[in-house]
């Protein structure tokens, strides 16, 4: 039997050369559009060696006006190939949760006015496979729209797909909860409460919270306050 100080070293040896399975000098194929805002390493296949993907979160500017900016935002997500990063997912050319900003013929500004980042990488579905949690949100009128999508891969496909996402109107927040001895990873999430009669002025509860785990093949929320969608995009 290994000794207990020989395990410790083959495991940091082993999350040292999983580390450093990435090159130092990389490139993305293609670059994510406009200016990168967030980029974050996700095991979406698998905690092997030269499996990393990267999730880019980015934004482009796409007109001015009375003093003020508007941008297209993007998730963008890659597959790691030698030294270079290559497209995999990117919205919202394939689809949610940003939709593509615009401008009527006769108006002054784009809409919708979007914001996006990267809550984080977490093991909700299986040991040692991760999935990539981005928050986002689009306003159009009134306090808009947030979003938060759990991107992972499906082997099957050979695509990355939403396994799951959750709709709140104003805001939604979220907080990866790291499982403890062996347990998967929850998503604490956290904003207005909204019933099928509240305006959107009025939440029912204004800071509600909300647990939401991935289990025997199915998403389950507690309590449930926030609507979410598995496999698919609200919009």
């Amino acid at each position: 039997m290994k000794s207990l100080a020989a395990i410790v070293t083959l495991a940091f040896a082993l999350a040292g050369a999983a580390s450093a399975a990435e090159p130092r000098q990389f490139v993305y194929s293609p670059e994510p559009p406009g200016a990168i805002v967030q980029s974050r390493v996700v095991y979406l296949a698998g905690q092997a060696m030269s499996s990393q993907w990267r999730g880019v979160v980015s934004k482009k500017l796409v007109g001015t006006s009375a003093g003020m900016s508007f941008y297209q935002w993007y998730v963008s997500i890659y597959q790691i190939d030698g030294d270079t990063y290559r497209l995999r997912y990117q919205s919202p050319v394939n689809g949610g949760p940003f939709d593509k900003v615009e401008k009527a013929n006769d108006a002054t500004m784009w809409f919708p006015a979007q914001s996006g980042s990267i809550v984080g990488a977490a093991q909700l579905m299986e040991p040692a496979v991760e999935q990539l949690v981005v928050a986002t949100h689009q306003t159009g009128a009134d306090c808009g729209s947030a979003d938060l999508t759990v991107f992972g891969y499906d082997a099957k496909t050979d695509k990355v797909v939403p396994e799951v996402t959750v709709e709140n109107g104003c805001d939604l927040s979220a907080k990866i909860v790291h499982g403890k001895n062996g347990a998967p990873d929850a998503l604490l999430l956290t904003g207005p409460y909204y019933n099928e009669h509240a305006a959107m002025c009025c939440p029912t509860k204004a800071n509600a919270s909300a647990t939401l785990i991935y289990s025997d093949g199915k998403w389950t929320e507690t309590p449930d306050y926030f609507k979410f969608y598995p496999n698919a995009f609200p919009h």
